[in-house]
């Protein structure tokens, strides 16, 4: 299964190493493709105030020095068409954030380089209309077949955090995991999807206690892979605290995830 792990965004070098030494163990496991994420810039926050990160440029050294030091495969976010090429010198996978799904140009570039395009549902659409952001990446790329084979062929993902359920809360559709793996592979980004955005006075609170079961769920299920930040202390984190996993609670939701998919055959 594909597995995708790390901080929320990069506090620090020294931070964002200690949590890189946590992982190994899933980048030396064969029976899962580890990628390690953080970013480089939170540039979807609530408040002005909020923290964002150390930028493109210091962000990206850092990450390309925690592959070197690890063999770690990098994903991280961009929220600019400008940054999809220079990114891609480093990430192995461009994510593209929710509430910019749909942006065409941002999609457009990610779509012209080599890397990975992972774009995640926005919390505001039907899963089914996902299926016209795959194809500008897949038509940028001279693919005009459809389907989920041509996209994880060619290099496209999807990923489900959750749907607007009133104010200040997120729903997983369970469905959704069924409606868009017709046409792309789906990822589960468990801890987004807890998310309560803007709800603790100028920033997103969260229930990471629903992290696990929703996991759990999810590979009952039967997705491609999941997402899951995590951090040494997510209460002293400095984005999205409240949704993040310490390691203990990490480990044992993607032992869970395993037992489940090899009771069910899925992997």
């Amino acid at each position: 299964m594909i597995l995708i792990a790390g901080p929320c965004v990069i506090e620090s070098r020294d931070k964002l190493f200690l949590v890189a030494e946590k992982l190994v163990k899933y980048h030396e496991d064969k029976n899962i493709d580890f990628y390690f994420k953080s970013s480089f810039d939170k540039a979807n926050r609530t408040s002005l105030n909020s923290f964002r990160g150390p930028g493109i440029d210091e962000g990206l050294k850092l990450l390309d020095e925690v592959k070197s030091e690890f063999g770690y495969k990098l994903l991280t976010d961009i929220h600019l068409p400008s940054q999809a090429r220079v990114v891609s010198s480093v990430a192995d996978v461009l994510q593209i954030p929710a509430f910019l799904c749909r942006q065409t140009d941002l999609l457009v570039e990610a779509g012209k380089t080599d890397s990975i395009v992972n774009i995640k549902k926005g919390q505001f659409l039907n899963p089914s209309d996902m299926k016209y952001s795959v194809k500008k990446v897949l038509e940028t790329r001279g693919i005009k077949e459809e389907g989920r084979e041509i996209a994880l062929k060619n290099g496209v993902w999807l990923t489900e955090r959750g749907t607007t359920f009133g104010y200040g809360n997120l729903v997983v559709d369970m469905r959704s995991f069924t409606i868009m793996n017709e046409f792309a592979p789906v990822i589960f980004d468990a801890t987004h999807s807890v998310q309560m955005p803007g709800v603790a006075g100028g920033s997103s609170g969260g229930r990471r206690e629903f992290v696990a079961p929703l996991a759990r769920g999810a590979a009952a299920i039967g997705v491609d892979g999941f997402f899951f930040e995590t951090h040494n202390n997510p209460c002293e984190a400095l984005c999205d605290g409240p949704n993040m996993l310490n390691f203990e609670d990490f480990y044992a939701t993607v032992e869970d995830i395993k037992a489940i998919q090899k009771s069910l055959k899925w992997h």
